[in-house]
C-alpha cells in the first residue's frame, strides 16, 4: 500500500486557503481509499453487565489483544463507517452520526453486546476528528473516513458473551471508493445474508463481510466492478451490493429492497429517500425481482463509502442490460444534493450535519 507523497512545491488547487493551511502536508490528488495511519485514534472499554464509561485518546497505532478474544474466535463484533468533511470556509461538519449510534445499539443488541449511548458515541467521534483534523481533507478533495468498531476483547474458549468490550474509533482520509460508473454482476450461487429476520444481514457485524469475498474476487477478475446479490429464499429478487444499497429507477418512480433483515438499513440510503421525495418522486421499498431491475431506466447504489454511484451494466447469467449515465441522470443529481448538505454547499434544513470545530 502506497501512501500519498508529501506535497513539495506542486501548486495549491484547493479552493479554500484557509483549508489548506489546516491540512496534513500530504498530495491530497493521489488519495484513494486505502489506509492512511492518523495522529490518534480512541479507546472505551466496558466490562460485561456494565455500561461504557468515558475513554480516552491515545496515539494511533497497533492494538494488543489476547489469542482467547471473543471477536477473533467467534466474531463477536460490529462496526460503522461515516465522515467528516471541511466546508470552503475550514470548518468540520459530520453527517447524521448520531444515525450511526443508534444503527450500533441495534447491532450490539444483536450480539449480546453493550454499547456505548447515542451522546457517548457522538462525543467520542467528535474528540477522534479533532485530534486528526489536519488529516480531513481540502474541498473537493475527499473526506476523513471514520471506523468506530465494538468488539468482543475479553478472553473465552466457551462459545459465550465476551467478559469485556472495547469500542476502537480510528480514522482515515479517502477519495472516491469507485472510479467511475458500475459494472455490476448478478451473483447467483452465493449468498450474502439469510432472508427475512432470522440472520444478520440487517447488521453490520464483522462476520457479513468475508463472505462476500469469494463472489467479488470472480466477478472483478471477469473486469466486474461489483457483485449484486439476490435473496436467499427464492433467488428472484435483488437484496444489495457487496457493500451498498440499491435503487432501481422507473420513470418517476424509485423502488429500493426494503430492509426486512437482511438488508443493511443503509444511512445514506435514508437519506437519499427523503431527498427524492423532497424533489417529488415516487419511493417504494419493497421486493424487486431481477426482471423489474432489468427493465429499468436508471439502477444506482448508495452508502457512506460509494455516497451515491450510478451503475452502467447490470449482468445477470448471459444478459447484459445498460442503464442511463451521466450528468443528467437522477442519481447525479442525488448525489450534488446529498454532497452539497454534506460538505456546507448546500443550506441544511434537516439538521442533518453536525459542525464540531
Amino acid at each position: 500500500m502506497s501512501l500519498p507523497s508529501v506535497l513539495g512545491n506542486s501548486e495549491d488547487n484547493s479552493k479554500s486557503s484557509v483549508a489548506v493551511e489546516n491540512c496534513a502536508g500530504i498530495n491530497w490528488d493521489e488519495l484513494g481509499f486505502n489506509p492512511v495511519p492518523t495522529d490518534f485514534m480512541y479507546v472505551m472499554k466496558c466490562a460485561k453487565g456494565e455500561k461504557f464509561s468515558e475513554g480516552s485518546l491515545i496515539p494511533y497505532g497497533n492494538i494488543e489483544i489476547s489469542p482467547f478474544a471473543v471477536i477473533l474466535n467467534y466474531g463477536q463484533g460490529i462496526f460503522e463507517g461515516l465522515k467528516a468533511y471541511r466546508t470552503e470556509d475550514g470548518c468540520i461538519l459530520l453527517f447524521r452520526p448520531e444515525e450511526n449510534a443508534q444503527r450500533m445499539k441495534i447491532g450490539a443488541d444483536r450480539l449480546c453486546m453493550p454499547s456505548p449511548s447515542i451522546d457517548q458515541f457522538v462525543a467520542a467521534v467528535k474528540q477522534t476528528v479533532l485530534a486528526n483534523k489536519r488529516w480531513v481533507p481540502p474541498p473537493g478533495k475527499g473526506s476523513l473516513y471514520i471506523r468506530p468498531l465494538l468488539m468482543g476483547t475479553g478472553a473465552s474458549l466457551n462459545l459465550s458473551p465476551a467478559p469485556e468490550y472495547t469500542l476502537l474509533i480510528y480514522c482515515s482520509p479517502v477519495t472516491n471508493y469507485h472510479k467511475g460508473s458500475l459494472n455490476l454482476k448478478v451473483e447467483s450461487k452465493f449468498y450474502r445474508a439469510i432472508s427475512g429476520t432470522g440472520g444478520t444481514g440487517g447488521i453490520k457485524s464483522v462476520t457479513n463481510y468475508a463472505p462476500v469475498y469469494a463472489a467479488s474476487i470472480e466477478a472483478k477478475a471477469s473486469g466486474f466492478s461489483d457483485v449484486l446479490f439476490l435473496d436467499s429464499a427464492t433467488g428472484k429478487n435483488i437484496e444489495e451490493v457487496s457493500a451498498c444499497n440499491v435503487f432501481v429507477v422507473k420513470g418517476n418512480a424509485i423502488c429500493t429492497p426494503a430492509t426486512n433483515g437482511a438488508i443493511l438499513p443503509g444511512i445514506t440510503r435514508k437519506s437519499i429517500i427523503e431527498i427524492a421525495l423532497d424533489m417529488g418522486y415516487q419511493v417504494t421499498e419493497r421486493a424487486i425481482s431481477v426482471e423489474e431491475m432489468l427493465d429499468a431506466d436508471e439502477v444506482f447504489c448508495t452508502g457512506t463509502a460509494v455516497v451515491v454511484n450510478s451503475v452502467s451494466s447490470v449482468t445477470y447469467k448471459e444478459t447484459r442490460t445498460e442503464y442511463k449515465t451521466g450528468p443528467e441522470t437522477l442519481s447525479q443529481k442525488l448525489r450534488k444534493t446529498l454532497v452539497g448538505i454534506q460538505t456546507g454547499c448546500i443550506e441544511d434544513t434537516k439538521g442533518w450535519t453536525v459542525r464540531i470545530d
